[in-house]
């Protein structure tokens, strides 16, 4: 490993301790010879994944199908905290699983330990490369051609919103006309909730950090140029949509809600907010968090056909083979089975996310299976729709980092009333240039 790679991993995990990310366990790999995944020789797959991947009925479903398989799987809790857990392990040498799944925030970051990963070429993924839409298998494509990762999901995204909330305050209610209200640029998105903040009182999101992600997210270019450039400070567009969200947390539209907690779900429950940014993956946070904080189907949360600003991508995965396996081959099988387009469509049926298999979004655009917990939506469907014109942007190696450790704070400071737009800017900048540059 060299000098560079062992600093980036260092920061890495500097950063993330900055930012309280709690170090979770995962189960590490055994030390039994390589396993060639043979119908009568016992192996153990260690397997580790974040926030809800809706896996494990399909672990069940393949232990059945290969009795000599057993799947000793772990979860962390967000994708930060995932993040965390692979880099440490990774600068350690040891206690990576057989597989782990990996985030397209911190894809850049992998990329550049890549050889850390076995190329899955060796394991015959060039035979599926049509399976997946382009882009996807692209991404998890290394400088020198080595392919690292077998796409899980992608994240085209809709707006999560409570009916009773929106009847409330007057506006319409159903998916239709939410779509039709909700349709148009940021300013419109931003206007309707000033409208909806002065009937209410209440909040329209839950917290700017979100909202923000997604807007980055919309930009041909983020946090980094296509070349790998950073892309942040002097970037007139980007500070353009931070002064427009600005403007609408100053004006009280923020819930100045916690990532990932929200009051221990309920907030989605108690009409604290209204509105909810939904890459297809958030459609199982959102019933979680709401069963968590007592509530159900009838607590009124619905999912619209409409994005503002137009399409986006917000996450998706990848599962990746750490070269310290040794099970390699029994692991790819494994992974390669839980992407194949049809698990694709059950893990969607079990957690809501979308597939990035071409198959499976055909498969999804034709089932309007309507979601009991969101008021019938055809969610499935709607996000087939919310996929066209999908392209992820390029992430560069502190994507994620950017995110979270510099303008995560910056944003809570705002929405917490701390300081104004320009100073959670210049707070941004200030923690860039101390985390990243």
């Amino acid at each position: 490993m060299n000098t560079r790679t062992q600093r980036r991993m260092t920061t890495a995990v500097a950063v993330a301790s900055i930012s309280a990310l709690a170090l979770v366990g995962c189960a590490g790999g055994t030390n039994a010879s390589d396993s060639g995944g043979s119908a009568d020789e016992k192996v153990t797959l260690t397997v580790t994944t974040f926030g809800t991947f809706g896996y494990d009925d399909l672990y069940k479903e393949y232990e059945k199908q290969n009795p000599n398989v057993t799947i000793e799987a772990s979860n962390i809790d967000t994708g930060g905290n995932a993040r965390t857990d692979a880099f440490t392990k990774l600068a350690a040498g040891s206690g990576l699983s057989d597989i782990v799944a990996i985030e397209e925030g911190w894809l850049g970051a992998v990329m550049e330990v890549s050889d850390s990963f076995v190329d899955l070429r060796d394991y015959g993924i060039e035979d599926r490369k049509s399976d997946w839409v382009d882009w996807k298998y692209a991404q998890g494509t290394d400088a020198d051609g080595r392919v690292i990762g077998y796409g899980t999901d992608i994240g085209p995204s809709g707006i999560c919103y409570n009916g009773a909330a929106f009847e409330a305050a007057g506006l319409p209610s159903d998916r239709e006309s939410v779509a039709e209200l909700l349709n148009g640029d940021w300013e419109n998105f931003f206007a309707v909730g000033a409208d909806y903040k002065a009937k209410t009182g209440k909040a329209w999101f839950d917290h700017s950090g979100f909202v923000w992600n997604a807007m980055v997210n919309q930009l041909d270019e983020g946090y980094y140029t296509a070349d790998g450039e950073l892309n942040v400070d002097g970037n007139a567009e980007l500070k353009d949509r931070f002064e427009l969200l600005g403007a609408a947390v100053e004006g009280g539209q923020s819930a100045a809600q916690a990532a990932w907690d929200w009051n221990g779900g309920k907030s989605f429950v108690d009409g604290t907010f209204a509105t909810f940014v939904c890459p297809g993956w958030m459609l199982g946070v959102v019933q979680g968090q709401v069963e968590a904080g007592g509530g159900d189907a009838s607590t009124g949360w619905d999912f619209a056909d409409v994005f503002p600003g137009g399409a986006v991508n917000w996450g998706g995965a990848f599962l990746t083979i750490p070269e310290s396996s040794q099970h390699k081959e029994a692991a790819a099988a494994l992974a390669d089975w839980l992407t194949q387009p049809e698990q694709q469509v059950k893990q969607s049926a079990s957690a809501g996310n979308f597939p990035s298999t071409i198959k499976a979004q055909e498969t999804l655009a034709a089932d309007a299976t309507p979601n009991a917990f969101f008021n019938d939506a055809p969610t499935g469907a709607i996000l087939a729709e919310r996929a066209k014109g999908v392209v992820a942007q390029f992430k560069g190696a502190d994507d994620s980092v950017i995110q979270e450790n510099v303008f995560g704070p910056a944003l809570n400071s705002l929405d917490r009333g701390e300081t104004d737009t320009n100073g959670a800017w210049d707070q941004a900048i200030k923690l860039l240039n101390e985390l990243v540059n």
